[in-house]
């Protein structure tokens, strides 16, 4: 074992990579299963836990991937905020499916799920948008998300209009931006251990439940 290989045992010792996925892991409910690991990642000091790799892809297929941030997850799925106008939202109203990847160093551990995607309802959106700082909301408006640019200045002189337009109101939800959430049909852990002998569990939706079985690394 590499010297770095060895202080990352030490740094993840009862974390997983020396126990590894138990078993008893394929018989839990994958969300919950999401929620404890997302619990340690986020006591483990790694700098945004909630960044997720989400890709997409044409209707014919050609993919595109992007880190964007988790927003919220229940047992309906997992939800993140964009503009409507967006890549990455144009490629999901013509081809819903769509993959995210958590990946979290410190723990060893990468979680990859699949699934149809939604928008969720505005006034879920909106719920969310009162809770961005004020300049993010600005932002919202001010930016048309993946459109071409001319130069930094337009950006900036569009946050100085918008920032005058609502300086003295709270600020809207835009109707080009709201969220999207990701109902989860395929949900796979992996958890780094020693030797590259790597525990992966598979979790897949199934009619009143999940069935999950173990998978070679």
């Amino acid at each position: 074992m590499s010297f770095i290989s060895s202080i990352k045992t030490l740094l993840t010792f009862g974390r997983g990579v020396v126990g590894g996925l138990p078993d008893g892991t394929e018989d839990k409910d994958p969300i919950n299963l999401f929620r404890g690991w997302f619990e340690a990642a986020k006591k483990s000091g790694i700098l945004l836990p909630e960044a997720m790799s989400l890709a997409t892809s044409t209707p014919d297929g050609k993919p595109s991937v992007r880190m964007v941030l988790l927003k919220h997850v229940d047992l309906h799925g997992f939800a993140f905020y964009t503009n409507y106008g967006s890549q990455k939202a144009s490629e999901i109203d013509r081809n819903p499916y769509a993959a995210l990847c958590f990946h979290w160093p410190i723990l060893q551990r990468q979680v990859r799920i699949s699934g149809k995607v939604e928008r969720v309802p505005e006034d879920e959106s909106r719920d969310y948008f009162v809770t961005r700082s004020r300049a993010s909301q600005v932002g919202a408006w001010a930016s048309k998300q993946s459109e071409n640019l001319s130069d930094r200045a337009e950006l900036e002189t569009r946050v100085r209009t918008y920032s005058e337009k609502f300086s003295d109101d709270n600020i809207p939800l835009p109707p080009f931006w709201g969220g999207y959430r990701l109902k989860a049909e395929q949900i796979e852990f992996w958890q780094g251990r020693v030797g590259r002998l790597h525990d992966r569990v598979l979790f897949k939706r199934a009619s009143g439940g999940w069935e999950s079985k173990r998978l070679y690394p």
